[in-house]
C-alpha cells in the first residue's frame, strides 16, 4: 500500500543557484504539503550513512564529496501517491532525458549535479525522512 509521504533534497548545486523557492513552489503547486522543512549541510559521515546502499558503487566518493559540497534543504511532503507523484514532478535522472517542465529538466546541470532528490520507494522514503527529522519535527 503506497504511503502519503516522501523525502526530497534540494541539493547543493540548486541551493548554490538560488532555486530554493522555486523548486519548493513547485511543489506546492503540484499539490504536495510541506510537513517538516530545514536547511542544512551534511558531514562526511552523515552523507555516507545515507547514501550507504550505493557503497559499492563508482560514483559513491563522488556522490557524498557531492552532496557534502555545501548546504541542502531537506523536507518531507505529504500528498496520496507522494513517491511515485514527486518522481514523476522531478523528472528523471538526467536532465537531458528530464520531461519538460520537472524540477529536473529545469533546474539540473548534469546527472551528477541533478537538483534534487526523491525516494524511491515507501519503505526508503520513512527511513530517509526519519535520518533528516525527529518525529517531533514532522507536522
Amino acid at each position: 500500500m503506497a504511503t502519503n509521504r516522501t523525502l526530497t533534497m534540494i541539493k547543493p548545486d540548486a541551493v548554490k543557484a538560488g532555486h530554493i523557492g522555486a523548486i519548493l513552489n513547485q511543489i506546492n503547486e503540484a499539490g504536495f504539503r510541506i510537513v517538516a522543512l530545514k536547511l542544512t549541510q551534511l558531514t562526511q559521515a552523515s552523507a555516507e550513512q545515507f547514501y550507504a546502499v550505493h557503497h559499492e558503487r563508482p560514483f559513491f566518493g563522488e556522490l557524498v564529496e557531492f552532496m557534502t559540497s555545501g548546504p541542502i534543504v531537506a523536507a518531507i511532503l505529504e500528498k496520496d501517491n507522494a513517491v511515485a507523484d514527486f518522481r514523476t514532478l522531478i523528472g528523471a535522472t538526467n536532465p537531458a532525458e528530464a520531461a519538460e517542465g520537472t524540477i529536473r529538466a529545469k533546474y539540473a546541470k548534469s546527472i551528477g549535479e541533478n537538483a534534487v532528490h526523491g525516494s524511491d520507494s515507501d519503505e526508503n522514503a520513512a527511513i530517509e525522512g526519519n535520518f533528516h527529522f525527529a518525529g517531533c519535527e514532522q507536522y
